[in-house]
C-alpha cells in the first residue's frame, strides 16, 4: 500500500488493537447485534466459503432483526397492557357468537390504516379484554403506536390533566397515537365532568385514528353511563360511523375456566384419597 493510500485510510484503520476500536465505532454508530455478532458470523462464513457481500449482509439482516424486536418491545411498553394477550391463547369456541375470521382479518391491522373503530359488546368474562389486548399487540407488532386503559382510569387522567393545567398537552397525546384502547365502558357510571372529557377524546379521533372500546352493556345501555341521551347519541355517531362490532355474549369464559380447574383440583385429591387396592366406584377396599 503506497504512502498516499495509507494517508486517506482512517486513523483507527492504521493504529491501535482492532478488535477495541471495531467496538468502539459500532458502539457509537449503535450497531449492538453487529457488535455482538460479527465474530461468529465471520466464522461460519469462512467456513462455508461466504464472500464479504454476503458475510456483510447476514449481520446487517441480524442488526434489523434485532432493532425491530427492541422496536416492539418499547411499543409494547408503552403502550401499558396490564398482561400481553395474543389469540394463540384464546378459546374461540367458548364464544360461538364471536366472528373469528373477522377477527383474525382485524388483526392484520387494516382498519388502523383505514381510521375505522372496534366496539366489542358482551357480558361480563366473555373475553372482550382478551381480544382487545390480542389485537393491540398485533398493532404494535405492526409498526403502530397503541395506547390502552380503562374508561374509569382514562377519566381519572382526563380529569386530574384539567385540574393542573395540562389537558391540551393529554389530549393532543391521545389524538396521536394510532390505536386507542379504551377498555370496560360501562363498568362505572360516569360523572357529567368526565362524561364529556370522554367525548372530547373520542370526538378529536374521529377519522383521524382508530379506537377499540369494550362494554359489557349494549348500546341501548350507554346513557346509564354517559348520563345524558344526548351526548350518547353523538359518542355513538362517531365511534360507529366506520366500525366494526364483534358481538361476545355468551356464558363467563372466567367462570367457566375456574369451575375446570375446581373440579380437576377435586379430581387431583380423590386419586390421591383413594389407596391403589380400592375398588374404583365404591372405595372400598379390595383384600
Amino acid at each position: 500500500m503506497t504512502g498516499a493510500a495509507k494517508e486517506s485510510m482512517p486513523a483507527g484503520t492504521t493504529a491501535g488493537t482492532p478488535q477495541i476500536l471495531l467496538a468502539h465505532h459500532l458502539k457509537h454508530l449503535k450497531l449492538p447485534t453487529v457488535l455482538r455478532e460479527y465474530d461468529k458470523v465471520a466464522r461460519e462464513c469462512a467456513r462455508d466459503g461466504v464472500d464479504h457481500p454476503r458475510y456483510l449482509l447476514r449481520l446487517v439482516e441480524l442488526e434489523l432483526i434485532d432493532r425491530e424486536r427492541r422496536m416492539v418491545e418499547r411499543r409494547i411498553r408503552a403502550a401499558r397492557f396490564p398482561a400481553v394477550k395474543s389469540f394463540d391463547t384464546f378459546d374461540f369456541t367458548a364464544i360461538p357468537s364471536l366472528n373469528k375470521m373477522l377477527v383474525l382479518e382485524l388483526a392484520r391491522c387494516g382498519y388502523i390504516l383505514r381510521r375505522e373503530n372496534i366496539i366489542a359488546l358482551g357480558n361480563s368474562g366473555t373475553g372482550k379484554t382478551h381480544v382487545a389486548l390480542a389485537l393491540g399487540l398485533a398493532a404494535c407488532q405492526k409498526g403502530f403506536s397503541v395506547a390502552f386503559t380503562t374508561a374509569a382510569s382514562l377519566v381519572n387522567q382526563l380529569i386530574e390533566a384539567r385540574d393542573e393545567k395540562r389537558l391540551l398537552r393529554l389530549q393532543r397525546e391521545l389524538q396521536a397515537v394510532k390505536l386507542l384502547i379504551v377498555d370496560e365502558l360501562g363498568y362505572v357510571p360516569l360523572s357529567p365532568t368526565g362524561a364529556e372529557l370522554l367525548f372530547e377524546v373520542f370526538s378529536q379521533r374521529y377519522e383521524r385514528g382508530s379506537t377499540i372500546v369494550t362494554s359489557n352493556l349494549p348500546f341501548e345501555d350507554w346513557t346509564s353511563v354517559l348520563g345524558s341521551e344526548r351526548l350518547t347519541g353523538a359518542l355513538l355517531d362517531r365511534l360507529t360511523h366506520h366500525v366494526s362490532i364483534l358481538a361476545m355474549n355468551g356464558d363467563s369464559y372466567r367462570l367457566r375456566q375456574s369451575a375446570g380447574r375446581r373440579r380437576a383440583t377435586a379430581a387431583a385429591e380423590q386419586n390421591q384419597a383413594t389407596p391403589d387396592n380400592a375398588d374404583p366406584e365404591t372405595g372400598e377396599i379390595i383384600p
